[in-house]
């Protein structure tokens, strides 16, 4: 375990896109953007599904189209890349593709800040055909940063926060040791292998992020937290989360106290378990690679543990 193996990022923070928002009310510049643009065809029916190409160097790039080829529908604009080149997103049934969450983490930055720009400005277009506020229909404004009614009440996309935690116990080498959980809703795995994950859940009103941590842990697992570090943070958008990223130290001879509805099942596991889980050795598995869970559970494991503990 190296600290030359710790992932730079969260897998879905990655990006290289500039959002350019001072041209989404100019409608003569949009329409030649849209013209000279690249456009991503996504299936939000099916979790955000796009079609992919193998490149020659091994990685996975989405298939973009010329916006000749596009087809109807609203046309959202995500932003310029480096070179200048628009990026637009259109809804779209398709045949095949892959989800976000199976793909992300393998896509180079551009591409991952696309498909996720795509996936949560879409979801959220989805479920604000109407307006909350007065019931009327709403179109998309402002090259899809926004919705407005006909009585011109205006609504742009929100973000709900969530937070996730590594809880550890501060100790180096291999038989340091995290906690994980198992969620009470998720679906049974094949062969009954189950999937364990970081703690997780909403910040709730009023509340801050740090005041969630330590209230989601106590509540899921019945341990209290000795120290809170905030690591990093990604969009997860299923449907519209942020999720903000910690660590934390707790003592591990704390008895767990599990919420059963949340979590039915929770250890603490060594590096050494966790390295096996990963390898294949140990049948339990792990998040998903394009989930932040993913990359607090990789920083723990090869983070260097002078600086990691302190």
């Amino acid at each position: 375990m190296t600290s030359s193996d710790q992932p730079s990022a969260p897998p879905l923070a990655r990006t290289t896109l500039d959002r350019a928002a001072h041209h989404r009310k100019d409608e003569d510049w949009l329409a030649a953007a849209w013209v000279r643009g690249r456009v991503l065809l996504v299936d939000l029916a099916k979790g955000g599904r796009a079609r992919t190409a193998d490149c020659p160097d091994g990685g996975t790039a989405l298939v973009l189209v010329p916006s000749s080829e596009a087809p109807d529908g609203e046309r959202w604009f995500l932003g310029v890349d480096p070179e200048g080149t628009p990026f637009w997103a259109v809804d779209a049934p398709l045949d095949g593709g892959l989800a976000l969450r199976e793909i992300g983490h393998l896509l180079d930055a551009r591409d991952t800040g696309v498909l996720t720009t795509a996936v949560a400005l879409g979801n959220w277009h989805r479920s604000h055909r109407f307006s909350p506020r007065t019931g009327k229909p709403t179109v998309p404004v402002e090259a899809g940063w926004a919705r407005v009614d006909e009585d011109g009440a205006m609504m742009w996309p929100r973000t709900d926060p969530a937070m996730i935690i590594l809880v550890h116990d501060g100790v180096s080498g291999p038989a340091g040791r995290c906690l994980l959980g198992h969620n009470a809703a998720w679906p049974a795995t094949p062969g009954g292998n189950r999937r364990f994950s970081c703690l997780a859940g909403f910040v709730e009103a009023g509340e801050s992020a740090e005041a969630a941590v330590a209230r989601e842990v106590h509540e899921e697992v019945g341990v209290d937290l000795a120290e809170i570090r905030y690591e990093g943070s990604q969009s997860w958008p299923y449907p519209g989360s942020l999720m903000l990223g910690f660590f934390g130290i707790a003592d591990p001879e704390q008895p767990l106290v599990l919420e059963p509805e949340e979590i039915d099942e929770a250890h603490w596991f060594s590096r050494e378990t966790i390295a096996k889980m990963i390898s294949g050795e140990d049948p339990r598995t792990l998040p998903m690679g394009s989930s932040i869970a993913s990359y607090l559970i990789q920083r723990w494991l090869h983070e260097d543990p002078e600086s990691f503990s302190g």
